[in-house]
């Protein structure tokens, strides 16, 4: 039946899953005869898949194989009804492996075994392998024995046995899908017997006897011998090597892993021979979607390296050894301004960036990120980077890796690039971080391209460009007034640049691509909370597009943006409103604190587009008065500071809402708009921003409460008020 009713497939899972899953709290005596039921469930399974395989392979039909969402999805539902009568599911499986293992080893002795035999027998083992992982991690839903450890042991000395019978034929031949079973499997062994209560588990009396393996330290020694092998014969396959660096990844995440692992001589081996001799993926004749599993790869090393570095700078070196060489190598032809690289020298600059991120993530300590660094900018091989951008700018598929690189190595993870006062690392890498967004940046803004294109040929680096310098200014290791105060005019270069790339994107594309989307919002999100100068600095036109953006962000309906969008209006209005007091102000010794000639500049360029924040005001009120009112905290702290502002506008606002009401609720309305404002001062400091947020709960409790039958339209008063420039009050 699977042939005319595969989807049914995942619902009578779901039925005897639930049924069986159900059995510990059933309070009945009556039998519930699941016992006599699921092993035949178990075997209609099975023995579907198995006959299926044939028919697969020689008519060419589709392979349900080839869609592991599906197989795991079903996998985890007979995880659980395997264990109800698990040992006639065992009995099951045990006897239908050995049968077809047996047959399997018989056709690769046979000379002029049928290829088709031969696959049919691999994909049917591949079936068995992913059922057995199933039961094996099926023991988490149930209590164990020591009876069904020992058919977990039968079960995964079986697997073993047959990945050392496919490992011996790797260098001439394998079946990928096979690999990925056996994968998933040592997954889920990894999962159920790595841990201190398993070590005295009956499983491994077994597993000593057949391989040696007697407890979890020899257990992870295996895994990862697996590990290698995959990495060294199977570079040919994106889907395995990801797989398997998943694996390793998985074992690196764990301090109690991490500690077992560094001390295996397997561990110690990807340390020191971490090259494309031994590793054919890290070389260049990789495919560059091959090359995306170089970041996976090194940021499991990384961790490896880590656990019990400490401050050994000579293995730290000792480790980067294939980098360095890397590195020398490339420089001589990069820096050749004579001579134009060649495709292999391109994929040498993308594999050394996603080695060098994966490098850099883990590294959250000071002492060990200093040391990359200091090997990255005293080595003079950043500018090596720099120039492969400078060359092929026009090129995501190197951009994008070294971009992404500076966006991690300028990250704070962890405060990394905090806290040592007497060290200039931090101004040193926010300059180098700065040319980088100079060079890509005068680049990219010049290439002309495709609609289609747009976004992986400019936008998607301009994205990461925002990322950088959110990361970099965000960290707050940088004191940005030192570079004005000395003459330096790096700061200066990079927000001229970035104003320049912000510009150069359609409004309409904002918000069309999330990723650039929250690489903007972000960027904006930390120039107003610590560097809202340099905003106002801004020319009049970049200014004023940011407006229109953060009007455009508070109708989206990602909450992210939303609430950035908010932030950001937030700090933008409570600087204008600061300034417009200090213009006003008659305090004594004001001229220790005029505006300057910028600020002035500034705040004609906020009055020529008062309609603009006015109508930002009117969004946000709308969104107070509406049934899914969303984010109340944040929009209340903008909206307090534009009432304060537009006082003339809020009012007509308020008087158009309430003619909108019923005349018996007009009354009503108005005393509840002068609530709202009740104890509020003339001011944006946070004590007086808090009481307004407290009354306007208490104002959208009461909007919220009126009767379904009232209307109200502050769509209508949006357009009626927007017609007029009403001045600022302050």
């Amino acid at each position: 039946m699977w042939l005319f009713a595969p989807n049914s497939v995942h619902y009578l899972l779901t039925l005897w899953q639930r049924m069986v899953a159900s059995v510990p709290y059933v309070k009945s005596p009556d039998p519930h005869l699941l016992g006599t039921y699921t092993p035949e469930v178990i075997k209609a399974y099975i023995e579907s898949r198995l006959d299926a395989v044939t028919l697969i392979v020689r008519d060419n039909m589709e392979d349900p194989l080839d869609d592991l969402c599906m197989v795991q999805q079903q996998l985890e539902q007979l995880s659980v009804i395997e264990r109800c009568e698990y040992n006639k599911t065992c009995n099951l499986l045990v006897q239908h492996f050995d049968q077809k293992a047996r047959e399997y080893e018989n056709l690769l002795q046979t000379h002029n075994s049928s290829p088709i035999d031969i696959t049919v027998h691999e994909l049917q083992l591949t079936w068995l392998v992913y059922i057995i992982g199933s039961a094996i991690v099926g023991r988490l839903s149930v209590t164990t024995s020591d009876e069904h450890d020992n058919m977990d042991a039968e079960l995964v000395i079986r697997v073993l046995q047959l990945m050392s019978l496919t490992d011996s034929r790797l260098p001439q031949t394998g079946c990928e899908k096979l690999e990925l079973a056996i994968l998933s499997f040592l997954d889920q062994v990894r999962k159920m017997h790595s841990s201190d209560q398993a070590q005295k588990a009956t499983v491994y009396k077994r597993l000593n006897e057949v391989f040696g393996l007697n407890d979890e330290q020899m257990l992870l020694s295996f895994i990862n011998r697996k590990i290698i092998t995959n990495l060294k014969f199977w570079g040919r396959s994106e889907q395995i090597i990801t797989k398997t660096l998943v694996l390793l990844s998985d074992l690196s995440v764990h301090f109690n892993s991490v500690r077992k692992l560094a001390r295996l001589e397997e561990v110690q081996f990807m340390l020191t021979h971490h090259t494309s001799e031994h590793f054919p993926f890290l070389g260049t004749s990789s495919s560059l979607n091959e090359m995306r599993c170089r970041t996976m790869f090194y940021t499991s090393l990384s961790r490896l390296l880590m656990f019990d570095l400490g401050e050994d700078e000579e293995r730290f070196y000792n480790f980067l050894t294939p980098l360095t060489n890397q590195f020398e190598s490339l420089g001589n032809v990069l820096m050749d301004t004579k001579c134009f690289p060649n495709e292999e020298v391109k994929k040498a600059i993308i594999g050394l960036a996603r080695d060098l991120r994966g490098l850099a993530l883990p590294l959250n300590a000071r002492i060990q990120y200093t040391m990359l660094f200091e090997w990255l900018y005293y080595t003079d091989y950043l500018p090596i980077l720099l120039r492969a951008v400078e060359l092929w700018a026009h090129e995501p598929a190197i951009t994008t890796p070294v971009l992404k690189l500076f966006a991690e190595l300028v990250h704070c993870r962890t405060q990394r690039l905090a806290g040592n006062v007497s060290s200039p690392m931090g101004i040193l890498l926010f300059r180098e971080a700065s040319k980088l967004i100079c060079i890509y940046g005068n680049r990219i803004l010049h290439l002309e391209v495709t609609t289609d294109q747009l976004y992986p040929m400019k936008l998607k680096g301009i994205s990461i460009c925002f990322l950088i310098l959110k990361n970099a200014l965000g960290g707050n290791y940088v004191n940005c007034g030192v570079f004005k105060l000395y003459g330096d005019d790096t700061l200066h270069n990079v927000l001229d640049i970035i104003a320049q790339l912000i510009l150069s994107i359609r409004q309409s594309d904002l918000l069309e691509y999330p990723k650039l989307a929250s690489a903007y919002y972000n960027l904006l999100n930390c120039l107003s909370q610590d560097h809202v100068t340099y905003l106002t600095a801004l020319e009049p036109r970049a200014f004023v597009y940011i407006l229109e953006s953060l009007n455009k962000g508070l109708a989206a309906l990602d909450s992210a943006i939303y609430i950035s969008c908010c932030t950001i209006l937030d700090s933008i209005v409570s600087y204008i409103f600061k300034q417009l007091q200090l213009k006003t102000s008659t305090f004594p010794n004001k001229k220790l604190r005029s505006l300057s000639r910028e600020n002035t500049q500034f705040l004609k360029v906020v009055e020529l587009n008062s309609e603009l924040l006015q109508n930002m005001m009117s969004s946000l009120l709308n969104n107070v008065l509406a049934e899914d009112c969303r984010n109340q905290w944040s929009m209340s702290r903008p909206l307090l500071v534009l009432i304060l502002l537009y006082e003339d506008f809020y009012r007509s606002l308020k008087e158009n809402i309430i003619r909108g009401q019923p005349i018996e609720k007009q009354q009503t309305m108005a005393q509840w708009f002068e609530d709202l404002m009740l104890g509020i001062e003339r001011n944006v400091s946070s004590k007086n921003k808090e009481k307004f947020t407290q009354n306007l709960s208490t104002f959208r409790r009461d909007v919220a409460n009126l009767p379904k039958s009232t209307t109200y339209s502050t769509d209508n008063s949006y357009q009626v008020y927007t017609e007029t420039n009403y001045s600022i009050s302050v």
